[in-house]
């Protein structure tokens, strides 16, 4: 049974009772508990069930790397499920609840699936759910989708908040063990900005566990010493409870650092998500043990030798009462060691090795435990807890050679590097044969953009095991990172250790390493995903040769767990299976985060009304006060129309265009997209980016661009406008700014990278104000400052001036086919431009418009916009738009797909435009039917409304659309069925209705 211990718990506070509960079930623990250690400390081994088979699972482990022991914790607003207890702190009020199992923990009707196991092997799913096929809508997929996933999803709104913090240092340093304590100390001492993370709630990793003397002081002390020097150094900062997620390009990393966990309702933030660039980065992220492969290893009770290890140091906590240690490492003996000293009851140590350890071997011997070498375990015994164990000879087929009564059992297989951090950034590893494990390769390491690595390992993450030599490493790993930084280390004195030698480990993957199938079927390999030998053997079978592929078949090392435990024993039974050497399978993909993050951390702070904070131009005050009604457009809220006393919403858009079209009107368009390209290279980019020529454009020159996709989509357009020879401001729509924005870098960063370009999406930095109908000329010449006429500022060029006093870049384009200016103002005065703007145009009946008035001008123009005339599928040449893209270009983006089959086919509709014949207004969205049914039974199709509206100016509803053979077709009629069951009848016209020689917009 599991008890505490008197004398032991370095990390716990009797003084500090706390109460918790385990489904419903009240128990204590101590201020400093983990949730798993104040489990056990209550006897309860039972926390869980497994995900396919419902088997009773207990604690494994003791830190990040548990597969077992995950609870849905806390209630409510506060609920959140498959939390590992072996991380999570203990706290007064604690609720756990255990997943995976009804009707309850203890009595599972799930666990039938165990007793069908032989029907359920590995890849049952792809074999099972195909024939009869009805049967899987029925059947199958409601019993999959009831089974599907460990905890459940919580109900209620997060009551947490959580937030995002940006870092830089010199020298990040990921792991607080004595490894990641030295090289830290190392490099700050060197001079550079040094950046700690530990993912634990305390220093020094598992050396103070394991003991051994540095400097002549215990190794806690000297802990101690270090965190405190590195404390006093103003260039250094530490961050406990912080893990390092992952590891990417040019020295950015994630850091994960949970806050209040341990005191929930606390002020503050829960979670906080780090955002790190590092010049240098060492991972000293230890290593982690590994499981031996035997029938029953996954009966609760057994568990690794070093979590068993630290319950009984850390916490007080002995596991089991008669434990039975199994190992083919010398480690294991550094358990059995402790847990006779804490005085329980260590049965038998089982060697795998022939001829056992080294030094702790014999000291072992001289606290009176015997020690079986080249022995193994046959299988495991116990329903809900371990009940005997069957002890064979490791090499043999597994014949018992006698039987054990114990109840728990510490098992140890050796240790692997914790190389997840090493590997996200493309950092490669290299098999070690004598030490069987893989360790970073460091003639292969990371590299940046100047071909330089920039991540480092320290310590046990280097395969380094002993204690001696991985400060030395550290300190090596320190030095190197200063170096790289630009800072001279300086050379100290190794500090002195003592340890006792040990004796290689036995590589073991299986006990015993000849095992019948019956034993191979019930050794586990994924305690969390029911992964056993046998099923890896038979992916092997079957073909699934690639690593990959076996692991999505099996589902080996997927979910929270990734593989942490299983993934080195299960490349070794494959290995074997396929009769391969273990370097020639290969292993996963390893993938951030390094243990799971929760969402609330990577949104931040963007939720409720932050999820996608409104954006305000800096006119937007002006708008509500004079009758705005504002619609979404992207992160925005515009002017829909502004309604005065009395008038309707759609009399006010009615108003608005009539005055703009017969006097003047006003517009904010400082949400329209503004990028900034510049550099020797920048004509070269843009005539990539747009599908007409940009390069040829003179300063001061204006011209309408298209941009399309690789897949020849239009995706976006706009007024591209030249300012000097290596400077050019691109106008994109409102919605598109930042994802137009993001497709030229992405371009830039990836093919074209090493072109001489600049971008900037400088949209917030500017104010843009349309002034635009007849009178706008006189408006602009009332403000004086600067000469507007024709003749200075033709259609389609840009000037800089003054208006009012107030410096501005005046465009002459035109979305509304009027006389019209875009006047470019620093945002900061953008205001008061407008209201000087608004003064002078008293005098002319100037009036402000909003988007309605705006979509009205430009459809009785024919003039496209993205989002109604494209859906993702539309090409230029769809929207009679052949004329924007460039003949004489050798490429552009788009360019190749628009010359496939399916884009040059003849049956792709074309946009026209659409004039009902009673003058009425087309429903939007309409489709135009044709003759026949389709095989869903409904009528064909041969075109559909993209933009419908009521012209004032007309006065009937204009619109255009997409019809197949739309531009050979004019004067045809067609019929578009109205959801409110009346058929509209359109004639097909020319989508251009109003001033189609635009001399309007050029007088």
């Amino acid at each position: 049974m599991s008890t505490r211990i008197a004398k032991q718990g370095r990390l716990i506070d009797r003084s500090r009772p706390v109460t918790f509960t385990f489904n419903g079930k009240p128990m204590k623990g101590f201020a400093g508990d983990t949730l798993a250690s104040a489990l056990l400390a209550n006897d309860q081994v039972l926390v869980g069930r497994s995900f396919k088979y419902h088997r009773p699972r207990g604690i494994v482990a003791s830190g990040a790397e548990e597969p077992n022991a995950l609870v849905g914790l806390g209630v409510g607003a506060r609920f959140e499920p498959n939390q590992r207890v072996t991380t999570t702190a203990l706290f007064d009020g604690l609720c756990a609840v255990s997943q995976n199992h009804w009707p309850s923990l203890e009595f599972d009707i799930g666990a039938v699936n165990s007793a069908l196991s032989r029907f359920l092997p590995a890849g049952f799913y792809y074999k099972t759910f195909i024939h009869p096929r009805a049967f899987w809508k029925y059947i199958y997929e409601p019993v999959i989708r009831q089974s599907a996933g460990l905890g459940k999803p919580p109900k209620e709104e997060d009551a947490d908040r959580y937030e995002h913090f940006y870092a830089f240092a010199d020298v990040l340093v990921i792991g607080g063990g004595v490894a990641g304590l030295m090289a830290a100390k190392t490099a700050a001492e060197a001079g550079a900005r040094v950046l700690v993370l530990e993912q634990s709630r305390h220093w020094g990793g598992r050396t103070p566990v394991d003991g051994g003397e540095i400097d002549g002081m215990a190794a806690e002390d000297w802990i101690a010493a270090v965190v405190s020097s590195l404390k006093s150094m103003p260039n250094v900062t530490l961050r406990r409870r912080c893990m390092g997620a992952g590891v990417y390009d040019h020295g950015y990393a994630l850091g994960y650092e949970r806050l209040t966990d341990h005191r929930p309702g606390t002020e503050g933030p829960r979670h906080r998500l780090w955002r790190i660039r590092a010049r240098q980065i060492i991972t000293a992220t230890g290593a982690l043990e590994r499981p031996l492969s035997f029938a029953g290893n996954d009966v609760p009770g057994v568990m690794l030798a070093s979590a068993m290890r630290d319950y009984v140091v850390n916490y007080g906590v002995a596991p089991g009462q008669r434990v039975v240690v199994v190992t083919n490492n010398d480690d294991a003996y550094r358990t059995a060691i402790t847990l006779k000293q804490a005085g329980v009851d260590v049965l038998r140590i089982l060697d795998a090795r022939p001829t056992g350890g080294g030094g702790l071997m014999e000291e072992a011997r001289g606290l009176g435990l015997r020690v079986d070498c080249g022995r193994g375990v046959a299988k495991v015994s116990g329903g809900k807890r371990v009940a005997k164990l069957a002890i064979c000879a490791q090499e043999g087929s597994g014949a018992a050679l006698e039987e054990i009564a114990c109840d728990a059992v510490a098992m140890s297989g050796g240790w692997s590097p914790v190389v997840h951090l090493w590997s996200h950034c493309g950092g490669k590893l290299d098999w070690d044969e004598a030490a069987a494990m893989f360790l970073p390769d460091v003639a292969r390491p990371p590299v940046g953009a100047d071909g330089a690595g920039f991540v480092q390992t320290a310590g046990a993450a280097s395969g380094v095991l002993s204690l001696s030599e991985g400060l030395a490493d550290a300190t090596q790993a320190g030095r190197a990172a200063a170096k790289a930084c630009g800072f001279k280390a300086k050379k100290g004195k190794l500090p002195e250790v003592t340890e006792l030698g040990e004796m290689p480990i036995a590589p073991v993957w299986l006990m015993p390493a000849s095992a019948s199938d019956e034993l191979r079927a019930k050794a586990w390999l994924d305690f969390q995903n029911d992964v056993k030998v046998s099923d890896v053997q038979l992916a092997a079978r079957e073909g699934y040769e690639s690593v990959e592929h076996t692991k999505r078949y099996t589902t080996l090392g997927m979910a929270t767990d990734q593989g942490k435990l299983s993934n080195i024993n299960g490349l070794a039974v494959l290995s074997e299976a396929l009769g391969r050497a273990i370097p020639q399978v290969g292993t996963t993909t390893f993938r951030p985060p390094y243990t799971p993050i929760s969402f609330g951390a990577m949104a931040g702070d963007a939720r409720g009304a932050l999820f996608q904070p409104v954006r305000h131009t800096p006119i937007q005050d002006w708008h509500g006060p004079h009758g705005a009604e504002f619609e979404p457009v992207g992160q925005w809220r515009r002017p829909y129309a502004y309604r005065r006393a009395d008038e309707s919403l759609d009399g006010a858009v009615m108003r608005e265009v009539k005055n703009t079209r017969q006097a003047v009107g006003i517009l904010d368009a400082s949400t329209l997209g503004k990028i900034l390209v510049k550099g020797p290279d920048a004509g070269r980019f843009l005539d990539m980016i747009y599908t007409n020529v940009m390069s040829s454009l003179a300063p001061g020159k204006c011209r309408y661009g298209l941009m399309c996709s690789e897949n020849g989509f239009l995706i976006d357009d706009g007024v591209v406008a030249r300012i000097d020879d290596q400077t050019f401001l691109c106008h994109t729509t409102t919605g598109g700014a930042d994802h137009i924005h993001a497709h030229m870098e992405e371009w830039l960063q990836t093919e074209w990278w090493d072109w001489q370009v600049y971008t900037a999406n400088v949209t917030e930095q500017f104010a843009q104000i349309a002034v635009v109908g007849p009178k706008a000329r006189a408006v602009l010449e009332r403000l004086g400052g600067m000469d507007v006429s024709k003749t200075a500022l033709p259609f389609m060029t840009w000037a800089d001036g003054s208006l009012a006093g107030i410096p501005v870049r005046v465009y002459r384009i035109s979305f509304s086919g009027e006389l019209s200016f875009e006047i470019g103002v620093k945002a900061g005065q953008g205001k008061a431009l407008w209201d000087r703007l608004i003064a002078a145009g008293d005098e002319f009946a100037m009036m402000p418009y909003g988007t309605e008035a705006l979509h009205i001008m430009r459809a009785e123009k024919g003039f496209i916009m993205i989002g109604d005339e494209t859906d993702g599928t539309v090409i230029p040449q769809d929207l009679g738009l052949n004329w924007a893209i460039s003949k004489k270009k050798e490429d552009f983006i788009g360019k190749r797909a628009q010359a496939r089959s399916h884009m040059t086919d003849p049956t792709r509709w074309k946009l026209v435009g659409l004039e009902t014949l009673d003058g009425s207004v087309l429903p939007d969205g309409a489709y135009a039917v044709a003759e026949g049914v389709n095989a869903n039974g409904q009528r064909n199709t041969q075109g559909r409304v993209s933009s419908t509206y009521y012209s004032p100016t007309l006065g009937r509803g204009i619109a255009m659309g997409l019809v197949l053979h739309g531009p050979e077709r004019m004067g045809e009629v067609l019929e578009f069925p109205g959801i409110d069951g009346k058929t509209y009848q359109a004639r097909i016209v020319d989508p251009v209705v109003f001033d189609k020689e635009g001399e309007k917009q050029n007088v």
